[in-house]
């Protein structure tokens, strides 16, 4: 497993059989092997973290497939990539197998990629993808959003929200190892920067963390 930097959010994870790009906006991508199926995912539709420019993509590469977050209008999206697009809800998986050299829908007993998607503290939804034997987290919005000043009452509930979550997160992995896992660390949060982060670390066994959003 390779795994590459962009820009903010946006990481390039390059598998055996299979390439992941998170949330693209902007930044130069590195090539990406022609013959290997690329995944496309944004978590939500604020402008940090989703680009109609990832519909650009399938201009240089064929076999492409995108995952989008609910909140990002299927109506606005280009008519020729419909058939490749697919929208995903908290709470709900997609099963694809890599066959033909592309990545289609397949039931969950047939597949070797599997994506689940949790509820976001924010927008859309944090991302959980099962491929070729690893397990990765991209985490969007997702994170415990505590702002100075802010209702306490309103802090309170967004860290309950956010522990619902990773604790959720942990039931579905079941003592499995995330791999690879991209978390928000958000200075502007200022002295609770880390909270999200920490509590992640803390509830869920991680090969190597990646800090986003900062």
């Amino acid at each position: 497993m390779k795994i590459t930097f962009i820009h903010h959010s946006c990481f390039l994870a390059e598998l055996d059989s299979v390439s992941l790009l998170f949330d693209y906006t902007e930044g130069e991508l590195p090539p990406v092997h022609e013959n290997k199926p690329l995944l496309v995912f944004a978590s939500h539709r604020h402008g940090d973290h989703y680009s109609p420019e990832i519909f650009r993509l399938a201009q240089g590469h064929e076999a492409i497939r995108w995952i989008l977050s609910f909140d990002i209008w299927r109506k606005r999206l280009p008519h020729e990539v419909w058939p490749f697009a697919d929208s995903l809800k908290y709470n709900q998986q997609l099963s694809y197998q890599v066959k033909g050299g592309k990545v289609i829908p397949a039931s969950e007993d047939q597949s070797n990629i599997k994506v689940r998607a949790f509820r976001s503290t924010d927008e859309g939804v944090a991302f959980l993808i099962e491929a070729d034997g690893k397990v990765l987290y991209h985490g969007g919005d997702l994170n415990h959003w505590y702002w100075e000043g802010e209702d306490q009452n309103w802090n309170r509930s967004m860290e309950e929200k956010y522990t619902r979550q990773i604790e959720r997160l942990a039931e579905t992995l079941a003592e499995r190892s995330v791999d690879a896992a991209f978390l928000p660390l958000d200075p502007r949060q200022e002295d609770a920067f880390y909270l999200g982060f920490h509590e992640f670390m803390e509830k869920i066994k991680v090969r190597f963390a990646f800090p986003m959003h900062c």
